[in-house]
């Protein structure tokens, strides 16, 4: 445990009370981005985009699913994966329990990725989630977004130093490192109106972070994230947390 400042409760309050301005000012910021989100142009997908589901064969459309708003997770599960990435899957258990509630304010959540539907489902079985998963028909979903790298793209990051969390994470995926970069994690949103879907809003890398609830708990801890010096190897599938 690092040394730290200790202090009385007087001492305490007084640098609480600091804070808590920031906090507060911070809180009004994020209210007002969320704003902005809302005030994006909401752009017409033109795409007739085709996904396979537990049901069968389905458009974007139909991933509604009687709702006016459809949130997509890309979840990192490549064609080549022999399981779902350790970071998407930890963001998959926060994102489960969340259904229900997305429901009830006119929002289907789902996560769609590129690997076949039978092993989606498998992987799902296993982590106990219950969410709806599709897979993607055709790479032009997730590349049109932005969210799938073609080799040639990835050439200079493959023929340079590999960061060792990369070659780590490809790994526990159960693929090389190629296989593993090939995929890129995101969250996409749509609205249905009059029969027409838009694209609402996209994001990735650290705009994920709201659904991945334990880095905001974290935060509110004495050591913080604590990830100097290993950045993301603690991390592990619920399931395999206490292994050797």
């Amino acid at each position: 445990m690092p040394e730290h400042k200790v202090g009385t409760q007087e001492e305490f309050e007084a640098a609480r009370e600091e804070l808590l301005a920031e906090e507060k000012q911070l809180t009004r910021r994020s209210d007002e981005l969320a704003r902005k989100r809302r005030e994006l142009p909401w752009v017409p997908v033109e795409k007739d985009y085709r996904f396979e589901t537990e049901d069968g064969t389905k458009s974007l459309a139909d991933l509604f699913d009687g709702r006016a708003q459809l949130l997509v997770y890309h979840f990192m599960f490549g064609p080549p994966y022999t399981a779902g990435c350790t970071v998407c899957s930890s963001i998959a258990d926060t994102l489960d329990p969340n259904v229900v509630h997305l429901k009830a304010r006119d929002v289907t959540l789902i996560c769609s990725s590129r690997a076949p539907i039978d092993e989606l489902l498998a992987y799902r079985e296993r982590m106990g989630w219950s969410f709806t998963w599709v897979s993607t028909v055709g790479a032009d979903f997730n590349r049109d977004l932005g969210f799938l790298n073609t080799e040639e793209e990835l050439r200079p990051f493959l023929a340079g130093e590999i960061p060792p969390i990369e070659s780590h994470m490809a790994e526990l995926s159960g693929t090389d490192v190629l296989g593993y970069v090939t995929e890129v994690p995101g969250l996409s949103s749509y609205v249905l109106s009059d029969g027409t879907v838009y694209r609402t809003y996209v994001t990735t890398a650290r705009g994920l972070e709201p659904a991945m609830a334990y880095y905001g708990l974290l935060d509110r801890t004495p050591m913080g994230r604590h990830e100097d010096g290993e950045a993301l190897f603690w991390l592990r599938r619920h399931d395999e947390y206490g292994r050797t």
